[in-house]
C-alpha cells in the first residue's frame, strides 16, 4: 500500500476502494456570462484550476480510477427547488430563469453542462443534485456502494460550498475523503483557506488535503 502524501498526516491509499469525485465543474459557475458571475463574482479564480482539474481526471482514468461528475440542478418545472432557495438575496438572475447560457441551473440547459475540457466519458457517472452536498436526494450512495467505494478524492467548485458540504456528507457516511488542493477553488480566497484548515484539523476530523502532484505521483507508484 502506498500512502499519498497529505495534510494533517499521510492518506492510507487503498487503490481498489478509491473513486474521484469532481464537484459541479459546471459552465454557469466558472464561465463568464453564466450565474456565477451575474451574482458578482471573479469566476477567473475557478477557471484557473480547470488544466489542474482535467490533470487529475486524466490521471485517475490511467490509474483504473472511477471518475463521478456531478452537477448541481433542478427539474425544469422546479418541483426540487425550495422558495428559500430560489428566492435568497437580490441577484439579477434567479435559479429558473432565462439566462445568456439558458435557464439558469436546469437540467439539460447549456449552462448547467460540465466544461468541455472536463467532459464525462461514455460510462462515467454524473450525478444530478438538486442540493449543495452530493449525497441529497441523489442516488450517489448506492452507486459507491455498487462500486465497493470507501475512499474518495474530492475536486471542484466551490470549495467551502458544494465541495465541503459534499465531504462533510461523506464523512458522516464512513467514507474517507482527500481534497485535491490546487483542483478546487472559491471565489472568495480567504473561504478556500478556511476550508482547507476546517477540514484537516483536528486530526483529520473531516478529511485530508493533498496538493494533485502528490495524489498522482502515489497513483502512479
Amino acid at each position: 500500500m502506498t500512502d499519498i502524501r497529505a495534510l494533517p498526516y499521510p492518506f492510507p491509499l487503498r487503490r481498489g476502494e478509491l473513486a474521484l469525485i469532481v464537484i459541479d465543474m459546471q459552465r454557469d459557475f466558472i464561465e463568464p456570462g453564466g450565474f456565477g458571475e451575474s451574482l458578482g463574482n471573479d469566476v477567473g479564480r475557478l477557471s484557473a484550476i480547470v488544466p489542474t482539474v482535467k490533470r487529475l481526471i486524466e490521471g485517475c482514468r490511467a490509474a483504473g480510477i472511477p471518475v463521478i461528475h456531478t452537477q448541481e440542478c433542478h427539474r425544469s418545472d422546479l418541483s426540487d427547488l425550495p422558495a428559500a432557495k430560489r428566492n435568497r438575496g437580490n441577484p439579477s438572475l434567479r435559479i429558473g430563469d432565462e439566462g445568456p447560457m439558458g435557464r439558469v441551473l436546469i437540467a439539460g440547459e447549456p449552462g448547467t453542462a460540465i466544461l468541455d475540457d472536463l467532459a464525462p466519458l461514455p460510462g462515467e457517472l454524473v450525478i444530478e443534485k438538486p442540493g449543495k452536498g452530493a449525497f441529497y436526494a441523489t442516488g450517489l450512495q448506492d452507486e459507491l456502494d455498487k462500486r465497493h467505494v470507501s475512499q474518495l478524492i474530492v475536486a471542484g467548485v466551490t470549495t467551502e460550498v458544494c465541495v465541503q458540504t459534499t465531504m462533510r456528507e461523506a464523512n458522516d457516511r464512513g467514507y474517507e475523503c482527500l481534497l485535491a488542493e490546487d483542483a478546487t477553488e472559491s471565489y472568495f480566497p480567504q473561504f478556500k483557506a478556511a476550508t482547507l484548515d476546517m477540514i484537516r484539523a483536528q486530526g483529520a476530523i473531516v478529511g485530508w488535503t493533498a496538493s494533485v502532484e502528490a495524489i498522482l505521483e502515489a497513483l502512479d507508484a
